[in-house]
């Protein structure tokens, strides 16, 4: 009977899915300081962002059989030296896409209408102070007709993309590794395809009114100083993919110059202990990595994982 480490967690609908499936399932996170001496016990761990399983653990641990990540980067793990040792390695691509889109316009919204700054800054008294508000955020701009560059056109890319296109803006995308995508919006009464074909990375950074980065953890920033300054004076940046795909120095420098508007960041360089400066800054829209967090995502999730799960150690 195969045993399951869920070490970051697991919606209790696929907890469900694989215990109906004879699957023992241990829920209790054991420490990262610790998994070394005690994942060898299990032929499966399921983990999100937090744990990670590298070169040692995975030396350490000849019986495990399953790495299963609930979410779509794989930066945690060291991949292709888990697959080298026979281990399977699985993910959840699209489950969370849809709800990792919504926040960018989470964000993007409310950096054009100032809600986040009014609504901290909202008097508890007088119509004077209230008028006075009302004239500080009286320079909110619509998206509709603006033009929002992606980069990345993998799955989240494409669904903000989607958004994108309903909201009546123009859309064009960067990503080294896909030449165009279609796009189906609409709903069950309407939809439409359109096609996006790939634009040059220095065409959307010049081009976009709001860019957004949606790529995998990689070793090097791809948006540093060189980059921002091609971007387009008063230009919004939406970062809800990996912390280090954006130089923070250059982002500050950019937002503390006026070369950007603002920045909406889920995802920091040092989580969960992002630099105060960032945190504190008031062009800043901040979330603490929460694009995938939504109760449609994670059951998604769950499902998907216990899925393939099943049919990998049924």
């Amino acid at each position: 009977m195969a045993r399951i480490l869920v070490n970051d967690g697991i919606e209790e609908s696929g907890k469900v899915m694989l215990e109906a499936a004879g699957f023992i399932v241990d829920m209790n996170n054991i420490p990262q300081d610790q998994l070394i001496e005690k994942l060898n016990a299990y032929d499966a761990i399921c983990v999100r962002s937090a744990t990670k399983v590298r070169k040692d653990l995975i030396d350490a641990c000849p019986n495990l059989k399953v790495i299963a990540r609930g979410g779509v980067g794989l930066d945690n793990i060291d991949v292709e030296y888990a697959k080298s040792k026979g281990i399977k390695v699985i993910n959840t691509p699209a489950a969370s896409s849809r709800s990792v889109a919504e926040l960018v316009f989470g964000h993007l919204l409310g950096i054009v209408r100032f809600l986040n700054k009014s609504n901290q800054a909202m008097p508890t008294k007088g119509a004077t102070e209230f008028n006075a508000l009302k004239k500080a955020y009286a320079k909110g701009i619509e998206i509709e007709g603006k033009t929002l560059g992606v980069i990345g056109m993998g799955r989240i890319g494409q669904e903000t993309m989607k958004m994108g296109l309903g909201l009546g803006m123009e859309v064009i995308a960067f990503d080294p590794f896909v030449d165009s995508v279609d796009l189906t919006i609409g709903n069950s009464q309407y939809k439409a395809t359109i096609t996006i074909q790939k634009s040059s990375m220095d065409e959307v950074l010049s081009k976009a009114d709001f860019l957004s980065m949606h790529v995998p953890g990689l070793a090097q920033p791809i948006m540093n100083e060189a980059e921002f300054a091609k971007m387009k004076d008063g230009a919004i940046l939406i970062n809800c993919s990996r912390g280090g795909v954006v130089n923070e120095d250059a982002m500050l420098a950019a937002l503390n110059s006026g070369k950007i508007a603002a920045a909406g960041v889920d995802v920091f360089d040092n989580e969960p202990t992002p630099r105060e400066d960032i945190l504190t800054h008031p062009k800043v829209s901040l979330t603490p990595h929460i694009g995938a967090s939504t109760a449609e995502a994670q059951e998604k999730v769950g499902a998907e994982l216990a899925n393939q799960l099943i049919s990998i150690l049924g």
